[in-house]
């Protein structure tokens, strides 16, 4: 992850420098060379893709005057968003993402939670199959990302979120999909993560984001730093909005939107959300001169 980008762009490799720097490990070579199992750990992963995605953003700069009306993320992506927007150093932005998965890593005892996904129903339906499932079972299930109209993430304990699956297939789900996931992120299990990580994030100085960030936790753009550490620590245990963050952009009157960063699933959400945004996507060293062409073409 990241090795053809680095070989290719000096912005990139300062960045995973500044990350093992930042760290005190070596970052980058988990990143090259894995292991997978290694990377998959939260506390690594969280990182991991941070470094990848601002490594991907320097190496684009180097290319193209980047200047975006706003700038978002799903859940660890708002990170990369501040890092964006000027309202956080990369370096503390490393750091915090590290303790923030090795918190969320600790909230909650392997085997405890779960997530899945659920496709075909309304946020409504979702959210009355968890609330059934909290009153069979006295357990924890939360709608966790609002990923389209019809794609929603619920999490909580596993009991929990087996019975809402249930309930969901009953109401007319088209399927629901276990997640391989390491902890049951976005919902009140974590709350015990949300705490200590607001002790790290009271250490660090946010500026105000400049272009405002689109948050997960409101959908609405912030342009105060002052507010970033609050809203980063109820993100923790808060479902992450992004139907409603999508379209809030287009209210905004954003037209296109650049994806950066590992893979292209949130251009996948997009096109499900607003069929009328115009998509780009920077995912690699291949891309980057498609990704310039596009940021050129639609006013930066």
């Amino acid at each position: 992850m990241g090795r053809e980008l680095c070989e290719e762009s000096p912005a990139a490799r300062a960045t995973f420098h500044a990350a093992d720097a930042a760290l005190g490990m070596p970052l980058s070579r988990l990143c090259f060379e894995g292991p997978e199992s290694e990377l998959r750990r939260t506390e690594v992963q969280q990182p991991a893709i941070l470094t990848t995605s601002i490594a991907m953003l320097r190496a684009l700069e180097e290319r193209v005057v980047v200047a975006p009306s706003y700038v978002a993320g799903h859940s660890l992506g708002e990170y990369a968003a501040l890092v964006a927007a000027g309202s956080v150093t990369f370096e503390d932005a490393v750091g915090l993402v590290h303790a923030r998965g090795r918190f969320m890593q600790e909230a909650v005892p392997p085997g405890r939670g779960a997530m899945a996904a659920i496709l075909g129903l309304g946020a409504a339906q979702v959210e009355e199959a968890c609330a059934m499932a909290r009153r069979e079972s006295g357990l924890v299930v939360e709608a966790a990302n609002y990923n389209t109209p019809t794609q929603i993430v619920v999490a909580g304990e596993a009991i929990a979120v087996e019975l809402a699956c249930t309930q969901a297939r009953r109401e007319g789900a088209r399927s629901t999909v276990p997640l391989q996931v390491s902890a049951p992120f976005h919902c009140p299990l974590m709350a015990p993560a949300a705490d200590k990580l607001a002790g790290e994030l009271a250490r660090v100085r946010f500026a105000d984001p400049s272009p405002p960030v689109v948050t997960n936790v409101e959908a609405a753009p912030n342009a105060e730093g002052a507010r970033v550490p609050e809203l980063l620590r109820r993100q923790v245990t808060a479902p992450v909005r992004f139907t409603d963050l999508v379209l809030r952009l287009r209210e905004l009157g954003v037209r296109a939107v650049l994806e950066v960063g590992p893979g292209r699933v949130l251009s996948g959400l997009v096109r499900r959300i607003d069929r009328g945004l115009l998509r780009g996507a920077l995912g690699g060293a291949s891309e980057l001169s498609s990704a310039a062409d596009f940021v050129y073409q639609n006013g930066g």
